[in-house]
């Protein structure tokens, strides 16, 4: 039977668009020499579970390989890279005579394919009764709308009138955005991982009018070539199929569907408790180390992907364990990442933020499309990496990914947009997109733009010159063919930094600080020049769980820097959550909101509700928000959605949150989250977010749910801890306790402020910020619960003299401002106090907090 460890090994391609190779599974039906009364064999050899890890969202170790190939023809197409490479290819939407159900959607992917001669119908009840009253079966197709291969596969087929009208007379055609309805799609990619050892977008699966998968598969070329089979062989193949051996098709995705559901179940039994934490963590660190590539970072050769919960898990554990060696290991590989990520082509030097992931080993030719989930959890890795090494070059990158994403991702109502296709129209024109023209540039484009001579340079030198030598620039382009098979970047050049700022201005014999300017100025005369050039697709779907990860981003980063303009940025995307994407008379959170024709905020009728990492990424960004501001609305909204949460999702028999709602019957799986990937999974969110709550409201419910959690992930955690390394640091969080900072003072009073921006400005992993309010006759009251430390507590300041006592429940630590502290007492000694697992010292950036 299909063991839990079948999947996460092979999702590299579900999530960070790694190649995948497409098979169809080895249902009976479709091959003579099947034996269809025997159980299918349905893990392959790319998916086994390794100690060092998997391939996953994350980017993991391991490779995906094809599956074995099949004596049937139909099963036996040739591996197809899907996610990669860019053929040149037309991908402006049909514009002839057709029109479909899509056109009235508000997503920006089913708007792409609205005018298909395709009958498409959005996923809903119209089409799932329209298939059991034809007895059709249902062809399903997922992907979004900045995903190129989508794109190849609407241009090659689904606009292809032959193909369009067997696909419309034949089946029942749904289209599904994945950012939109999550739930749809990792039932039916979980299928098509299962059945192929691979996945990716778009994603292809037929199914029952029941919604039972049968058969599937990812990117699908028109026609027959290169001996695989094209769609059009492919629909030909299963409406024969449905008619004559329609039982056999139905009882293998059965056995498909049993065996998912019995191999995806994660349970708490009687007894369990979560692992050691320290065993754990170790594991993780050393699974990571093996994949870790020395030379430029990342944690494989090619392609490269950001992995932020990688890099976050290992300050965190540096933060916990720094003075061993196994610590020093761990901050020199995320800081290492981090440094040449930046440097990298990866890292846009002229518009800010990052593309998606680089093809190649030195993070050099990206696939260039922008998401915001990236641009979110980077922007937190950044701050992080500033605040535990004082860099401020790392501060520098999260600004710069900040500035991105409010230039080109905001909405005016504080929302934040999904994210940048990789193709565009090329400066020179044409009808043909291709991928990266927006970014790249030619020598003789760098030249004309930058002609002035820079005075006091060796021979001449002119602006330009710099610019070419510290960025890589080449007559011929710098793109090697391997990262460009299909020619799209012949003469172009991706910007990656190849030389430091003190080389450059040794060869130039200027000054470091004479060739910062240059490089500035030069930057910035690029970025005018592309916003003439045609920018690529915008996909303006606003949703909650990335403008949670967005609200986290901005709320710590301002926090960190002391920046109120992002301070004030994060609180108004926190409106934008409240106002248009909370459903108040229902207490539902809902998914998503899109930009309207007129740049109004629009709603889709009925709206799509929230599901589980809706829920703990907003729930987190508005922690990180109360913790950056010390407002306490965004706390009490933080308790009321975790409690909607818990009613919602929360598996009371078998521990940890499902995926999507219990209740809903059109989804087949009951899917929980067991991979950090692209984005954290949101039980990993949740197992930190319960901890932080249960300590800011007294709540102990809540500190009993994140330990069931942690417990019935166990096994997972203990056998392939890479897989999950941000639960882990839930894991160590639950296991050193989290520490409570709590400043006694008036809210905006200066120095409770400054102590304020004092806790911000170093990284601890571990800890909850509160403001209390001290009265004459004791605590002050917040309009919340008062936490479980607060009463046999004492600030560090009372009547005139130094006072410690602590709780031995709850460690933590008491800072009183001044307005209430004695006279003569400095802040300085204030921020010296010392607790019993805590305390405040002075350093290099002004303070350093050590646990």
């Amino acid at each position: 039977m299909l063991r839990h460890a079948w999947g996460r090994s092979a999702a590299a391609a579900a999530s960070q668009h790694q190649p995948v190779f497409l098979r169809l599974p080895s249902v009976a039906v479709l091959g003579a020499d099947t034996d269809s009364s025997r159980p299918q064999r349905l893990v392959s050899s790319s998916t086994s579970s390794t100690s060092q890890g998997r391939t996953g969202t994350a980017g993991h170790c391991a490779s995906t390989r094809p599956a074995p190939r099949d004596k049937h023809p139909l099963l036996n197409p040739r591996a197809v890279r899907c996610g990669f490479s860019s053929p040149s290819v037309s991908l402006s939407m049909a514009s002839g005579s057709h029109s479909n159900r899509l056109a009235k959607e508000r997503s920006p992917y089913l708007l792409q394919h609205a005018h298909n001669p395709v009958d498409w119908y959005p996923w809903g009840q119209d089409a799932f009764d329209k298939a059991k009253e034809e007895d059709k079966p249902i062809f399903l197709s997922v992907g979004y709308s900045t995903c190129h291969w989508c794109h190849v596969m609407e241009r090659e087929s689904f606009e292809d009138e032959e193909i369009g009208k067997l696909l419309s007379d034949n089946f029942v055609c749904i289209k599904v955005d994945r950012e939109e309805r999550p739930d749809v799609d990792k039932v039916y990619m979980t299928f098509i991982q299962a059945t192929s050892g691979g996945g990716g977008w778009p994603m292809n699966v037929w199914l029952t009018p029941d919604l039972r998968p049968f058969i599937g598969g990812t990117y699908f070329p028109p026609r027959d070539a290169g001996g695989r089979p094209g769609l059009k062989t492919v629909l030909t193949r299963i409406m024969r199929q449905w008619q004559s051996n329609r039982s056999a098709l139905e009882a293998s995705g059965d056995r498909v569907m049993e065996a998912l559901r019995e191999g995806t179940a994660i349970t708490l039994s009687p007894g369990d408790t979560p692992p050691f934490a320290p065993d754990v963590a170790t594991r993780c660190l050393q699974q990571l180390a093996g994949c870790y590539e020395e030379e430029y970072g990342g944690f494989r050769d090619s392609p490269k992907f950001p992995t932020p919960v990688n890099l976050m898990f290992l300050m965190s554990y540096w933060s916990i364990n720094r003075s061993s060696s196994e610590a020093a290991e761990a901050l020199q590989m995320a800081l290492h990442t981090l440094r040449m990520m930046a440097q990298g082509g990866i890292h846009d030097h002229v518009g800010q933020g990052f593309h998606r992931y680089s093809t190649d080993t030195f993070w050099h030719v990206p696939h260039f499309e922008k998401m915001l989930y990236d641009q979110a959890q980077l922007a937190v890795a950044y701050i992080t990496a500033y605040q535990v090494s004082g860099e401020e070059s790392f501060a520098d990158v999260a600004r710069d990914i900040l500035l991105y994403v409010s230039r080109d991702l905001s909405d005016k109502s504080g929302g934040f947009y999904s994210g940048e296709d990789a193709d565009s129209v090329p400066p020179s024109g044409g009808p043909v997109k291709k991928e990266g023209a927006f970014c790249v540039w030619t020598a003789a484009e760098v030249r004309d733009i930058l002609p002035d001579a820079v005075e006091g340079a060796t021979g001449g030198a002119t602006l330009a010159d710099v610019f070419k030598r510290h960025y890589g620039v080449k007559e011929k382009g710098n793109v090697d063919f391997d990262q460009d098979p299909h020619g799209e970047l012949r003469g172009q050049n991706v910007l990656i930094e190849r030389y430091s700022a003190e080389s450059t201005a040794a060869h130039f014999g200027v000054s470091t600080d004479k060739v910062n300017e240059l490089l500035a100025a030069a930057r910035a005369k690029m970025a005018e020049v592309r916003k003439s050039r045609p920018r690529p697709h915008l996909d303006t779907k606003m949703l909650a769980a990335w403008n949670g990860l967005m609200l986290s981003a901005y709320a710590r980063v301002g926090a960190a820097l002391g920046d109120e303009a992002l301070l004030e940025r994060a609180v108004q995307a926190a409106h934008f959550l409240k106002e248009h994407l909370w459903d108040d008379e229902r207490q539902t959170l809902l998914r998503s909101c899109y930009r309207g024709d007129e740049m109004e905020v629009e709603q889709i009728c009925p709206p799509i509700p929230g599901f589980l990492d809706d829920y703990a990424c907003v729930v987190r960004g508005l922690l990180d928000l109360y913790e950056a501001t010390l407002a306490a609305e965004w706390l009490r909204w933080a308790e009321e959605l975790q409690l909607r949460q818990d009613l919602l999702l929360w598996d009371a028999q078998g521990g940890g949150y499902y995926a999507t709602d219990p209740n809903d019957a059109t989804i087949l799986l009951r899917l929980k989250d067991d991979q950090d990937g692209a984005e954290p999974s949101a039980n990993s969110v949740s197992a930190l977010n319960l901890q932080r709550l249960s300590h800011y409201t007294g709540r102990k419910e809540w500190l009993h749910r994140a330990q069931q959690l942690l417990a019935a992930f166990s096994d997972r955690l203990t056998r392939v801890p890479i897989a999950l390394p941000d639960m882990v640091r839930g894991l160590m969080a639950h296991h050193h306790t989290l520490k409570q900072i709590i400043i006694c003072g008036q809210k905006d009073a200066p120095d409770t402020i400054s102590l304020l921006a004092t806790v911000n400005s170093i990284f601890l992993p571990h800890k909850v910020t509160l403001c209390e309010r001290l009265d004459a006759g004791g605590w002050g009251h917040r309009g919340l619960s008062v936490p479980a430390s607060a009463s046999p507590l004492l600030p560090v300041w009372q009547a005139g003299r130094r006072r410690r006592r602590y709780s031995p429940r709850v460690p933590g630590l008491h800072l009183r401002s001044a307005c209430q502290r004695p006279p003569g007492a400095t802040q300085a000694a204030a921020g010296r106090a010392h607790g019993r697992t805590g305390r405040i010292e002075r350093g290099h950036k002004g303070c350093e907090i050590n646990n």
